[in-house]
């Protein structure tokens, strides 16, 4: 089969797109067709080594896959042969084909494309845990969305209205927030043409943020710092900007207010019951029309290193999408 493999960590250019051997199907396992494959931004740092996981070389990338069971291991019984089902996984994905373990596999609903499936885990999954788990994101608190034209922002925007919130989006320009606005955003605010933090207080009549939603970090995360009400949550997703920020402690002692860190990998493996529950409830949010993911591109797997360019530059709105 035909795979994208990183031999050594460095420049995202130097990935391979290459043949390896058919991988076989265990005992608990089974072997998928990939359909489509979600690209994300922990996917370049991984092949650059800049993640906080570094996997054993040589690797495949991918953290989400939809694909089709064509083989099945020993002592697997809830899945048959041609079942549609979802993957999340830290690596492997960037493949025509994928072994898993069957009992973490996720049956696709008949309603839900390929392409919309295997963008779901990722960004949707990381926002679902973040608001709900770790943000306990609560009907008409405020959400504000850092980055919310990007695939994980525009989750949390559409779970963030589907959970009951007044919804801010905060991006670079314009188009953006247009597509912020589409997802449900309440209000908008172009953080390159008004001050964040004092735009904040206004929004609120000073009384400051209940939830922030961050996975871009640097400047905006300071902002929001200074903006936040009592018994705020600031959760802490990446650092897409680049520059991880230095919080200064005392503004949590003095305004009350807590800073949580969001690991969604990590989350799927400690709490997998937890897991399966948000996604049945995304399931059902899709099926209602409160989320659908918003696809930018569909590029050949052989296309991987562009597509980790452009997410990495910040340049695609929604989700990228690889297919075989």
């Amino acid at each position: 089969m035909k795979a994208i493999v990183c031999n050594d960590f460095g420049p995202i250019d130097e990935i391979d797109y290459t043949e390896v051997p058919d991988p076989q199907a265990g005992p608990g396992q089974v072997v998928l067709t990939t359909k489509a494959i979600g690209v994300n931004f922990p996917d370049g740092l991984l092949v650059q080594g800049l993640y906080q996981h570094k996997p054993e070389l040589p690797f495949i990338p991918g953290i989400e896959v939809a694909g089709v069971v064509e083989a099945i291991g020993d002592g697997v019984s809830k899945l048959k042969l041609g079942d549609r089902v979802l993957a999340s996984t830290m690596t492997g994905g960037y493949a025509e084909k994928l072994c898993m373990d069957a009992a973490t596999a996720i049956t696709i609903p008949d309603v839900m494309s390929d392409a919309h499936a295997a963008v779901l885990p990722c960004a949707y999954g990381t926002a679902h845990h973040a608001l709900k788990q770790r943000g306990n994101l609560q009907p008409g608190e405020t959400l504000v969305v850092l980055g919310a034209a990007g695939g994980t922002g525009l989750a949390a925007v559409q779970i963030g209205k589907a959970m009951g919130a007044r919804v801010i989006a905060v991006c670079s320009d314009e188009e953006k927030l247009a597509l912020a606005a589409d997802s449900g955003a309440d209000e908008l605010i172009n953080y390159r043409k008004v001050d964040l933090r004092k735009s904040l207080q206004s929004m609120t009549n000073r009384r400051g943020v209940d939830v922030v939603f961050d996975p871009v970090g640097g400047e905006a995360f300071n902002q929001c710092a200074r903006a936040m009400a009592w018994n705020g949550r600031l959760l802490v997703i990446g650092f897409a900007s680049g520059d991880i920020p230095q919080f200064p402690v005392n503004l949590s002692l003095v305004k009350g207010y807590s800073v949580v860190g969001v690991f969604w990998g990590s989350f799927t493996r400690y709490q997998p019951a937890d897991y399966a529950d948000n996604m049945v409830e995304l399931f059902r949010w899709y099926e209602q029309g409160k989320v659908k993911p918003l696809i930018d591109k569909t590029l050949p797997l052989s296309s991987a290193a562009e597509a980790l360019h452009r997410v990495a530059q910040r340049k695609v709105k929604g989700k990228l999408v690889l297919v075989p």
